[in-house]
């Protein structure tokens, strides 16, 4: 359930929004959940924030990029510097905005495990909601390792919330065979229709990722891999300060013109 202030709530039919846009509004209206805004503005920005995160997702996976470990990762030294520990360093002669769009563009080119692609997705999401100048302000000197991220990528953990199109959720592997430490788990945009982008296995369903989890158990195992009641959702709302063009870095306030 939407909860806005009286005289907002009147305004949610008014709203320009997309399909994808339209269908995570009714999941948020059918809850049991109150879901508060301030005013309309916060719910439509969380509602196109949501898209270009699943949109980022589908991106991702129909550019052609590979799956690797750590050891094994690669990417498009025009862009970024492989670092010994398989992370990526965006170049200082090259935007972040520019360094993002390229693994998107290029993606052939590179080759990473899972926690990197979801902040890949959400930096993406990101990237599309507050534009390239709010993006190239705050996001400066991109690392791409694990689930390493800039502190202007506010991600706010909760368990046993809801999960919506746009959040992140987890896969648990607790039997893993240690010789492939890899299938330990898998993380996973949630996407609409039950479906959920997970780097290495693709598009599918809960049941899906979870069949392809238990094939790289231990020998024997009978213990199942689970979806965790942890959700990973970007903070909207700091967000969309950033998009507003002023944000305060430290002690400073920075404006964008």
């Amino acid at each position: 359930m939407i909860v806005l202030p009286p005289g907002e709530s009147e305004q949610i039919g008014q709203m320009n929004l997309t399909g994808l846009e339209q269908q995570i509004l009714r999941m948020k209206q059918e809850s049991a959940v109150q879901y508060r805004y301030d005013t309309i503005a916060d719910l439509k920005f969380e509602l196109t924030a949501r898209g270009k995160i699943v949109e980022a997702a589908r991106a991702l996976y129909d550019s052609g990029v590979g799956f690797a470990t750590f050891e094994n990762s690669r990417c498009n030294q025009d862009y970024w510097v492989r670092l010994s520990n398989g992370g990526f360093q965006q170049r200082s002669d090259v935007t972040p905005a520019e360094a993002i769009r390229d693994i998107f563009r290029n993606g052939r080119k590179y080759d990473f495990e899972c926690a990197t692609a979801m902040v890949i997705v959400l930096y993406r999401g990101v990237m599309d909601v507050i534009g390239d100048q709010a993006f190239n302000t705050y996001f400066a000197n991109l690392v791409l390792y694990d689930w390493k991220y800039d502190s202007d990528l506010r991600i706010n953990s909760v368990s046993g919330a809801e999960a919506y199109p746009g959040d992140v959720v987890y896969f648990k592997n607790p039997d893993f065979d240690p010789s492939t430490p890899e299938w330990q788990g898998e993380n996973g945009i949630v996407l609409p229709d039950g479906l959920y982008y997970g780097h290495g296995i693709g598009i599918v369903t809960a049941d899906h990722i979870i069949r392809s989890l238990n094939l790289q158990r231990k020998p024997g195992s009978t213990t199942s891999a689970y979806m965790m009641d942890d959700v990973e959702s970007l903070d909207f709302a700091y967000t969309q300060r950033l998009s507003n063009g002023v944000a305060r870095i430290g002690a400073s306030v920075y404006l964008l013109v």
